[in-house]
C-alpha cells in the first residue's frame, strides 16, 4: 500500500500553488508544507534507525512522569526541530526528496522479516516489543493520516477508499486493549465497536466490526463476536474514527457523531 499512498501524495502535491502550500492545518502551527517536510522526517528516521542501525539522538527519560509521557515530549521536540529546521527547503526539493525516500523504504520494509522482531515496540498499543508487520503497519499509519491532514488542508478528497481505509482502521484499533486497561469489568464483558466506511460511494458496504471482551482480568481484541452478547455498543462513521484514533476531533464532538 504504500507506493499508492506515495503516490497519491505526490500527485496532489504536484498539483498545488505557493499559497496551497501555505495553508494551515489540523496541526496547529504548521502549515500544509511542513506536515510534507515532517512526513520527510518519518521516512528519514525509518532509514537511518531501522535500517543503518545508526542512533545519531537518545532517548534518556527523567522518571519524573510516565515513559509514554516523556516520550512523547521527546517526540514532539524532535518533529518541532526538524520541522523549524526544514522550512528553508523549496516545495520542489520536499517533492523530490519524498519520491527518494519512499522509494527507498518501501525496499526497506520488503526486506523485512514480517514476524521478526522490530526495532521499536509500537507504545500507543502498549508493546514494548513488536513484531514488523505491527510496526509497518503502525507506519502506514503515520502516512495515511499525515496525508489526510494535507488533503483536508488543500481541499482535496480523502483516501477513503476500502482498499487504503479497511487496513488503517484494522490497525488503530489494536489500541484497544491498552486504551481500555484501567478499565475494570466483570470476565467475559462484550464491548462491540463498528465503523462504517466513510465517504461518497460507502453506501452498501457494510462497516468494520471489532469485539473487546475481558478475558483473564485483561480487554482482548477479536473479531466479531455473536455470543456473548455485548455490554456496549459503539457505532461510528470512518471520518470520525480516523481523527479520534489521533486526537482529531475533540471527545465530545466525537460523542455527538457517534451512537
Amino acid at each position: 500500500l504504500f507506493p499508492r499512498e506515495r503516490a497519491a501524495l505526490l500527485e496532489l502535491l504536484s498539483s498545488l500553488d505557493d499559497a496551497d502550500w501555505a495553508r494551515s492545518t489540523a496541526c496547529t502551527g504548521w502549515s500544509l508544507k511542513d506536515i510534507a517536510a515532517h512526513l520527510l522526517a518519518d521516512d528519514f528516521g525509518r532509514l537511518s534507525g531501522s535500517r543503518d542501525g545508526y542512533r545519531g539522538w537518545r532517548f534518556e527519560p527523567a522518571g519524573t512522569r510516565s515513559f509514554e509521557a516523556e516520550l512523547l515530549d521527546f517526540i514532539n521536540g524532535q518533529n518541532e526541530a526538524w520541522v523549524e529546521s526544514a522550512r528553508r527547503l523549496s516545495p520542489r526539493v520536499i517533492m523530490g526528496l519524498l519520491e527518494w525516500s519512499g522509494r527507498e523504504t518501501q525496499a526497506h520494509f520488503e526486506s523485512l522479516d514480517p514476524l521478526g522482531e522490530a526495532a521499536i515496540g509500537v507504545i500507543w498499543a502498549g508493546e514494548s516489543r513488536s513484531a514488523n508487520w505491527f510496526d509497518v503497519a503502525r507506519e502506514y499509519t503515520e502516512r495515511w493520516h499525515h496525508q489526510a491532514q494535507i488533503r483536508e488542508a488543500a481541499g482535496a478528497p480523502m483516501l477513503y477508499e476500502p482498499e487504503l481505509f479497511t487496513p488503517l482502521i484494522d490497525t488503530f484499533i489494536r489500541a484497544l486493549p491498552h486504551t481500555f486497561r484501567e478499565t475494570d469489568a466483570n470476565e467475559a464483558t462484550h464491548v462491540a465497536v463498528a465503523i462504517s466506511m466513510p465517504g461518497v460511494g460507502a453506501q452498501g458496504l457494510a462497516p468494520l466490526r471489532y469485539s473487546l471482551v475481558r478475558e483473564r482480568g485483561r480487554w482482548e481484541l477479536f473479531q466479531p463476536l455473536d455470543e456473548p452478547a455485548a455490554a456496549a455498543t459503539v457505532t461510528m462513521d470512518g471520518d470520525v474514527a480516523w481523527r479520534l484514533f489521533t486526537k482529531g476531533i475533540p471527545k465530545a464532538q466525537a460523542l455527538a457523531r457517534s451512537a
